[in-house]
């Protein structure tokens, strides 16, 4: 018996080897296998596939997936003070991959978790920043890393108030390990930081160029 195959994991699930096998809806590809590497918090699959290409022949491919669940991201802004609200945190993979110390400046963000991708960006900003929000927009959908990451993430922004917590104040999820720092900056310090390489988190670089360009900054800020 294999956890996660046949008996629950340490997350209740099972049946994970069956996903994607059922998939149709490319005629160019046809699933054939797939096994689980790893299914500790996240699921590691490798899929065989056949796939026909552009001139016709077909060919026999592996791909590995990783599978954390799919997310959701919060651009919490202020347009009459001119300001965003953004969190830094330790990030291991960053650290490991060349990143000075594993402090990333980033947006508020986390996985679904069963919840819908808005109930769960209001829960990551109470969790992560503490301050009340107002109308939440959604703004896109994106793929972050399509090759290997099957995670779709749910890009929103919402205004903040400024009563529940200081910028000082640190945050998030004790039972979780996060230690989180909330920052409250200009928008178009923000924007300068992208220039200059400190905020280097991909979520947050898209958000803030979002709202340069098409935004609630749009025509207002230019990076100093």
């Amino acid at each position: 018996m294999t956890a996660g195959i046949d008996v629950p994991d340490r997350r209740g699930r099972t049946g994970l080897g069956q996903h994607g096998r059922d998939l149709t809806g490319n005629p160019r590809v046809r699933i054939l296998d797939v096994q689980v590497l790893s299914c500790d918090w996240s699921v590691l699959r490798k899929t065989t596939f056949d796939y026909r290409h552009g001139d016709g022949h077909w060919s026999r491919e592996q791909r590995e997936t990783y599978d954390r669940g799919d997310g959701a991201t919060l651009l919490l802004h202020d347009v009459a003070r001119g300001t965003v609200l953004l969190t830094r945190q330790f990030r291991l993979p960053a650290y490991v991959n060349g990143h000075p110390d594993g402090m990333l400046i980033e947006a508020a963000a986390g996985l679904l978790d069963g919840d819908s991708a808005e109930e769960a960006v209001r829960r990551e900003a109470a969790e992560e920043t503490g301050r009340r929000i107002g109308e939440v927009e959604h703004v896109f959908d994106v793929y972050m890393s399509p090759g290997s990451v099957t995670e779709r993430l749910h890009f929103f922004a919402a205004p903040y108030e400024n009563t529940t917590a200081q910028p000082e104040d640190m945050r998030g999820v004790a039972d979780e390990g996060e230690d989180i720092e909330v920052l409250e900056l200009p928008f178009s310090t923000a924007l300068a930081m992208i220039r200059r390489g400190e905020i280097a988190d991909a979520k947050t670089i898209m958000l803030l160029q979002w709202a340069a360009l098409a935004g609630p900054f749009k025509g207002i800020s230019r990076p100093a």
